[in-house]
């Protein structure tokens, strides 16, 4: 089998409502699709969502990089050097891990599909589903209690906040949440590295009767030893997200006992092969493991959720990402039913219909 044809688009998707974090505001999402066809009629698909703050580049850097390096790389060769060609990739353009996550996804695509099977069986079809949480961005008090109502009314069961600009209307949410809607729902936050150590210390000595099941990258990226102090002294458990962006990362916070879980992105990690490896680091090193996600189309979400299912240690998913994007051109990929993900037993990352 040999690629014979490499095509791509940029998508282009607002928000239905435009979200805050703690380093950026978001009312779209630009993804890139990359369509790999065969000589066998077997067609894999892939999915870039570059972001300059998570994975270092523009969609016009994925497109160059397309043009420049992933068309000469994989036209005419098999498609089975799944990891030939993303160890090239990421000694040519080292800072292009979207693009290669993409080009990884269409690989693994094409495999599932040869094999005739959902991706999810191929890599080890440990689960067949996954409970995921749904993400509310940085809202007034009232705008969250609201959102948090409505996603209750669809059958959400985790809450993810974010937060990160003001600690004390933090705290506050925390509070205003458990106060109206009690214990039921599992509570997870996500500063998205706003805080100092004190910050973070007060912020779970203030909310320590509301559970909080997860503190997500509390601190500053760069400012690992902050991550550590954090993990080291509270019980929340800690978990590493814009820390961790390669396998070294993953090896280094791990080895010097800085944090208790993972976030792992494929996008941010350069695809599911990368993310495999430091699903690994993190399984020896005792670390709970979520797969997460930026701002992606299904194709991405589904990619993700296949990932997820075919490892017994990832026990947490976090793969809202599509939810609220307009003109998502992928459908049917996989069911959302009151909070959980069931993929399709289609081959591949599903049946799709461009």
């Amino acid at each position: 089998m040999k690629i014979t044809g490499i095509e791509y688009f940029k998508l282009e998707m607002p928000l239905a409502i435009p979200y805050t974090i703690a380093y950026e505001t978001v009312s779209k999402a630009t993804n890139i699709i990359l369509k790999l066809s065969t000589d066998k009629g077997i067609t894999g698909w892939g999915c870039a969502a570059p972001d300059p703050e998570v994975t270092g580049e523009t969609a016009d850097d994925v497109i160059h990089t397309i043009e420049n390096q992933i068309t000469g790389l994989l036209k005419n060769e098999s498609p089975f050097q799944l990891v030939r060609f993303t160890h090239l990739l990421k000694q040519h353009s080292p800072h292009a891990a979207s693009a290669i996550a993409m080009v990884d996804m269409a690989l693994h695509d094409i495999l599932a599909r040869k094999a005739r099977l959902p991706l999810y069986q191929l890599l080890g079809g440990y689960r067949t589903n996954i409970e995921t949480s749904i993400t509310i961005g940085i809202l007034p008090l009232k705008d969250t209690i609201e959102q948090a109502n409505y996603y209750f009314k669809k059958g959400f069961n985790i809450i993810k906040l974010k937060g990160g600009i003001s600690l004390n209307d933090d705290i506050e949410k925390i509070i205003k949440l458990r106060e109206k809607y009690g214990m039921a729902f599992s509570l997870r936050f996500d500063a998205n590295q706003g805080y100092t150590p004190a910050e973070s210390f007060e912020f779970v000595r203030q909310t320590q009767k509301a559970a909080i099941e997860i503190l997500e990258q509390p601190t500053k990226q760069k400012k690992e030893e902050q991550l550590g102090e954090v993990s080291r002294n509270i019980d929340v458990p800690v978990m590493a997200d814009e820390s961790i962006k390669t396998l070294k990362d993953a090896f280094r916070l791990a080895s010097n006992d800085l944090i208790d879980m993972v976030n792992i992105k494929i996008m941010k990690v350069g695809g599911i092969l990368e993310a495999q490896h430091i699903n690994s680091v993190s399984k020896a090193a005792g670390l709970e493991v979520m797969v997460g996600c930026i701002d992606e189309c299904a194709l991405g979400i589904s990619a993700g959720l296949h990932f997820a299912l075919s490892r017994k240690n990832i026990e947490f998913a976090d793969l809202d990402g599509h939810l609220d994007l307009l003109e998502d051109p992928f459908t049917d990929l996989f069911q959302l039913k009151n909070g959980v993900l069931y993929p399709s037993n289609h081959y591949g990352l599903g049946n799709i219909k461009l």
